[in-house]
């Protein structure tokens, strides 16, 4: 495990210590369990994140990935089996896709969906509302991109107004815990990636930037 992961796990933990009820740190902490090849924790954090936010499609996602590393593969197939209904109920279709996916690595299939939770993705779609793939609840779009770039446009595309404020509120608790100074590089660096894990950003679109 190198240095740079050992430090944020360390401060995911003081986070998610100090603010139980946030399902971000939790998340988050889970994720950098989960590169550190610590798969039972991490599936514990990523437990701890859907209490807290029931509807966070990913976190069911990388809860039952974590679950199969650590050979729980029973308990994978309940929370994966949840998180498909959750997904497919809000149409967030690249963690239904994923989580279809893990349940086939372990000889499962996909579970078939209630009518209802058909017909309630369908009029959502229908409907235009916008929802937060974030959050899983409808929101506002924002006006625009809050900063110019892929990741910009991105957040415009796929983060509500009322979560990217969320964000500017936690973000500033990153700062103050952390004791940041964002004119340093690698302190503006360490902010921006709480910011992708905050928000879920796309793991793909920032390969490609690096």
């Amino acid at each position: 495990m190198t240095p740079d992961l050992e430090r944020r796990i360390a401060q995911f933990e003081r986070m998610a210590s100090a603010d139980p009820d946030n399902e971000m740190a939790h998340f988050s902490l889970g994720n950098a369990y989960l590169q550190a090849g610590r798969a039972a924790e991490a599936a514990k954090s990523f437990e701890a994140c859907v209490a807290i936010a029931p509807e966070m499609s990913k976190a069911y996602q990388l809860a039952g990935q974590a679950m199969i590393d650590a050979g729980w593969a029973d308990k994978a197939v309940e929370v994966l089996t949840k998180g498909y209904e959750v997904a497919a109920g809000k149409g967030d279709r690249m963690p239904q896709e994923a989580i279809a996916k893990l349940l086939e690595s372990i000889g499962r299939e996909p579970p078939k969906l209630a009518a209802e939770v058909e017909a309630a993705a369908a009029k959502l779609r229908e409907s235009g509302t916008f929802i937060c793939q974030r959050t899983g609840r409808a929101g506002h779009q924002m006006s625009k991109p809050p900063f110019k770039g892929p990741v910009g446009e991105w957040i415009h595309a796929n983060i509500a107004e009322e979560t990217w404020q969320d964000w500017i509120r936690q973000g500033t608790k990153v700062i103050n815990e952390l004791r940041l100074d964002l004119s340093r590089e690698n302190d503006a660096a360490t902010y921006d990636r709480h910011m992708h894990e905050y928000l879920g950003v796309d793991e793909a679109l920032l390969a490609g930037r690096s």
